[in-house]
């Protein structure tokens, strides 16, 4: 038997028919998150064009109101639960036991929640000072981009939540198997897009 190979993680033969048949389920989360990156385009262009002294309208920029010490800390987390999630896959490949997958599902999730945390509060801190979405052009992009990314994350906890019990009900079934596959891509995903986050809205706002 040929055992094909497919973007991302693949399983290995050592899974059988489960890594054959995962092909074409990983082919068309592939095409749903292209598709998703071309929303995020989108607003990362709406965004470029309001970055701008007109775009904010007299209101606050970013020199007032981004708090780097946060970001950071953002980003430390989430670059670590792209790592832990990476482990997760890897102990299902290798049949590290569901435990193993389980505990490394755990440590993403607290990963993710330390991130939302930090974003949603530096939300607050934002509005509380008058930085609301209504306040300027460039605000609203922000919080769309930004909020939008956010909600991504709060998606792929509950997934994160989901495959914890699948994993604890079907360690072996084939969907299971699947379905941490396309968790993973999706995760690694929103970390790519925070990267670009990072680079254009925090790094470039405060050059």
């Amino acid at each position: 038997m040929i055992h094909r190979l497919y973007p991302g993680l693949n399983l290995g033969p050592a899974h059988g028919d489960d890594h054959a048949e995962a092909e074409p389920v990983i082919f068309g989360f592939w095409v749903f998150l292209m598709s998703d990156l071309i929303t995020f385009g989108i607003l990362f262009a709406t965004y470029a064009t309001s970055a701008t002294t007109m775009g904010r309208a007299g209101g606050p920029g970013p020199a007032e109101l981004f708090n780097l010490g946060s970001v950071a800390l953002q980003t430390g987390a989430l670059l670590a639960s792209s790592l832990t999630c990476g482990l997760a896959a890897l102990a299902v490949k290798h049949r590290l036991g569901s435990g193993t997958a389980v505990g490394w599902l755990i440590a993403t999730m607290l990963l993710g929640t330390m991130f939302l945390g930090l974003e949603l509060r530096d939300f607050h801190q934002m509005i509380g000072a008058g930085a609301t979405p209504d306040r300027s052009a460039w605000l609203s992009s922000y919080f769309a981009l930004v909020g939008l990314h956010g909600l991504h994350i709060s998606a792929g906890l509950i997934w994160a939540a989901v495959m914890i019990g699948l994993l604890h009900r079907q360690p072996e079934e084939g969907r299971t198997k699947q379905r941490l596959l396309m968790f993973g891509l999706y995760w690694h995903f929103l970390d790519l897009i925070w990267i670009g986050i990072l680079s254009v809205v925090f790094l470039a706002g405060l050059a």
